[in-house]
């Protein structure tokens, strides 16, 4: 099945999103997602804009694609709750630390391209975990994308357009080291 996938930042672009017709939107919320400095959404408004995306036939997605700190998981579980609450269509997931978390509500997982998901193997522990769908890093290769197609009922998404870092996805260090500002945080300054 093919999905057209949206980035949403804000709530403008979520709006010209649905009036293109896309399948999907992605979005994240003002923490925890790896466009931090985006417009974002909200824990108060998360749910007036899935609640318009539904009625548009449009599924969400939202983001949580940084790692999180053992400080902040109170925090986390109560965002990802809220998005839960909001009844979105999946959760975009980067740390495995937080699977608990997630698996508390039959909400399905996406593994984020910032795991850096890139061959089979990778692809195998996500489906192991209860995965539905893995976003492939940016550099996986055409023949291990068919490898993984046919060894695994995951679904398989990709960037056919976005940022094209130097280091591999989910692993870039050249912000954090250059500003302090790490992409994993959701802040990378984009020195590339």
């Amino acid at each position: 099945m093919l999905e057209v996938l949206a980035p949403i930042g804000s709530i403008q672009a979520l709006k010209s999103a649905i009036y293109a017709g896309a399948d999907a939107v992605y979005l994240g919320l003002d923490l925890f997602n790896a466009r931090i400095k985006a417009g974002n959404f909200t824990k108060d408004n998360i749910r007036q804009y899935v609640e318009l995306c539904h009625l548009f036939g449009v599924k969400v997605y939202v983001t949580f694609n940084t790692s999180v700190k053992n400080s902040e998981m109170d925090i986390f579980a109560q965002y990802v709750d809220i998005a839960a609450k909001a009844k979105v269509d999946a959760f975009i997931v980067t740390d495995l630390g937080a699977l608990n978390i997630f698996k508390k509500y039959d909400i399905p997982l996406h593994g984020s391209t910032q795991i850096g998901v890139h061959n089979l193997a990778g692809a195998k522990v996500l489906e192991d975990l209860g995965f539905t769908r893995v976003v492939l890093a940016r550099e996986t290769l055409i023949d291990d994308i068919k490898k993984i197609k046919q060894n695994t009922a995951l679904e398989i998404e990709y960037f056919v357009h976005g940022a094209l870092c130097v280091c591999f996805s989910g692993a870039c260090l050249m912000s954090s080291m250059m500003s302090g500002d790490s992409g994993n945080r959701g802040r990378c300054n984009q020195p590339c």
